[in-house]
């Protein structure tokens, strides 16, 4: 099992930064009739998103995210000897985004830079690496990116997606404490689960050709996208939801020997609405401990978890706290944490014209 501990380490501020363009799901009526609008809102509990101009990309978010987080903490960015950039609507598809960023931001050029690919799961794998990184001797402060600009992915057409998918970009320092206590990680994953949400064409399996971009209709129910969108499988992402995550919490715990009464707060991925009402119940958890953006930002792939302490944990984390993070999603890849925090410091989301 993929069990990972880590002392004297921690999360020591956060800033966000959404696209300003506001998306009114139920006005999102271009497509389908209203009626049916509403109950896919109903069901999915996606009020609004935020969606990047067609020249804005996940690093670009993301960039706005360091620069505040920067600029409010007063870092020294001579200080920042890792950058970890998790996406996976990098900016191109060579040189990794991680590297345009280190120059963009102007660190050292002894920064080591490096791109994590991994969607929903993907702020709680990073968040790990990061603390492995941290924990040597000779490193100072790591620099966690998360951004993504999923309203690129989906198809409008396609009323399974079309509805719950949104942008949005974190940065987290990370760096050593030794006030702070143990955190504990449980990463994992399921190759024989990929084709639950999945781009079938434009890697280098299935190339683009003009055929790959083509609109086409792909169900019984008259949706419409090109190879090249994404798609999901919600029934059975749900069955997997079911079955591995409450689960996965458990085991982490008994890993970490601790109680979900332990915890001040349960930051989970936010796919939809009635999944994480699903786990509230199934793990008999106090509402009011975990925070949610579902219904303002969406689906944001692997910056749900990190836009929601941002946006909702903000002026809430002074002091000692107990975190538990949990994400799931495309590969299918899922994981736990349970991490400590002491002050941090979490500034005001930026808006990105």
């Amino acid at each position: 099992m993929a069990e990972l501990k880590f002392s004297g380490i921690h999360i020591t501020g956060m800033a966000g930064a959404v696209p300003a363009q506001t998306i009114k799901n139920r006005a999102y009526t271009e497509h389908f009739d209203k009626e049916a609008v509403n109950d896919i809102v109903d069901k999915t509990g996606v009020e609004e998103r935020r969606f990047a101009t067609e020249s804005t990309t996940a690093s670009d978010l993301c960039y706005a995210a360091a620069e505040k987080l920067i600029a409010d903490m007063e870092i020294d960015k001579s200080e920042i000897d890792v950058l970890l950039f998790v996406s996976q609507t990098p900016d191109y598809r060579m040189p990794a985004t991680s590297i345009i960023l280190q120059n963009r931001l102007g660190l050292s050029k002894s920064t080591a830079a490096f791109d994590i690919s991994l969607g929903c799961s993907g702020f709680v794998y990073g968040l790990s690496v990061a603390y492995g990184y941290a924990q040597q001797p000779g490193i100072r402060k790591v620099l966690l990116l998360d951004g993504e600009t999923r309203s690129k992915v989906y198809h409008p057409k396609d009323r399974k997606t079309g509805f719950i998918f949104g942008d949005a970009g974190v940065a987290a320092i990370i760096e050593k404490d030794t006030n702070i206590g143990d955190s504990f990680f449980s990463l994992n994953s399921d190759g024989s689960l990929q084709n639950l949400i999945k781009i079938d064409a434009g890697g280098y399996r299935n190339r683009s050709t003009s055929e790959s971009l083509k609109e086409k209709v792909v169900d019984e129910h008259g949706n419409i996208r090109t190879d090249e969108h994404g798609y999901m499988n919600g029934a059975d992402v749900f069955n997997f939801v079911l079955r591995e995550i409450p689960r996965n919490i458990k085991q982490t715990l008994k890993f970490a020997d601790a109680k979900l009464d332990d915890f001040d707060y349960y930051i989970f991925h936010q796919a939809n609405k009635f999944m994480n009402d699903y786990l509230i119940k199934k793990l008999k958890l106090d509402v009011d401990k975990v925070p949610t953006t579902i219904a303002k930002y969406g689906n944001t792939s692997s910056v749900s978890i990190p836009i929601t302490m941002v946006d909702q944990l903000k002026d809430k984390t002074a002091g000692d706290k107990n975190l538990l993070l949990c994400g799931f999603g495309v590969g299918m890849s899922w994981a736990t944490a349970c991490i400590p925090t002491q002050d941090l410091k979490i500034s005001e989301i930026v808006e990105v014209s």
